[in-house]
């Protein structure tokens, strides 16, 4: 597909203002759309058609010629723009100058589960964009039916949780709910047993039967999941630690269960 660099969308043009704005919750929210940078998430939003509009620099074009063709049989919009504009719209330090506005790809978590999901993780008051995207794009990896952000978390439509995920954004069903009891008591009407990880569970992992439909809950960042919400799971489960570390990060505790509930549901 060919475009004109001779008269690119600069910094000051409305689209690039109003794209910009996009990194702000309070924009998202009133505009209905959200903004991606990069490769990935990028090519997934067009091949998923969740693009609305993608914006290019002459390089970036060059570079991501299969997704800027592809977004043109996709009917997306696709604008030229400057060097200077992808920096303006990009929220990190070397921009890969690729970027797409896009409709809302929420789901509702009574959609999620209305599925008969076999496995659900539930990241429960989620803080930093990085481990929410990298959660949502595990949970991809191991098979798993939804993502349900619970609690006030990160939102799943931020730049930054977007790229982390890798395009999985755009492949497994993402919801979020504030209401941390409303999504345990959705959990249950869905015939999901409850686990959570805690240093202290009652059980080992290599000990639970992870053969039934689950729902994993996963604590924050600093201070995990607290003794309220522990105590509303079925089961509190330990990951052993073999060697010296004090404990594992979320993402790596949310990996580890993830891969271990993706054997025994999918490799039997």
């Amino acid at each position: 597909m060919h475009l004109d660099f001779e008269q690119p969308f600069t910094e000051r043009t409305p689209r690039i203002v109003n794209a910009a704005k996009l990194h702000r919750s309070s924009a998202r929210k009133k505009a209905q759309a959200f903004i991606i940078e990069g490769e990935n998430a990028v090519d997934a939003a067009v091949s998923t058609g969740a693009a609305r509009d993608l914006f290019v620099t002459e390089r970036a074009a060059e570079r991501f010629a299969d997704i800027v063709t592809a977004a043109g049989y996709m009917d997306v919009y696709v604008h030229p723009i400057t060097e200077k504009a992808a920096r303006h719209l990009s929220d990190t330090q070397t921009t890969t100058g690729i970027f797409a506005v896009c409709e809302p790809v929420l789901w509702k978590a009574g959609k999620i589960l209305a599925s008969k999901p076999r496995l659900v993780s539930v990241p429960v008051l989620t803080s930093e964009p990085g481990n929410a995207g990298t959660l949502i794009r595990t949970s991809d990896a191991m098979g798993a039916d939804g993502v349900i952000f619970a609690g006030e978390t990160v939102d799943p439509l931020g730049c930054k949780v977007a790229r982390a995920s890798a395009g999985s954004l755009f492949h497994v069903p993402v919801a979020r709910e504030p209401n941390i009891k409303d999504v345990l008591g959705q959990l249950r009407a869905a015939k999901l047993q409850v686990f959570a990880t805690a240093a202290d569970g009652e059980a080992d992992l290599a000990e639970v039967d992870l053969t039934q439909p689950t729902a994993w809950l996963f604590g924050n960042e600093a201070h995990g999941l607290g003794e309220e919400l522990l105590g509303e799971a079925d089961v509190r489960v330990r990951i052993p630690i073999l060697g010296r570390a004090e404990s594992l990060n979320l993402a790596t505790a949310a990996s580890i269960c993830l891969y271990e509930s993706a054997k025994a549901l999918y490799r039997r």
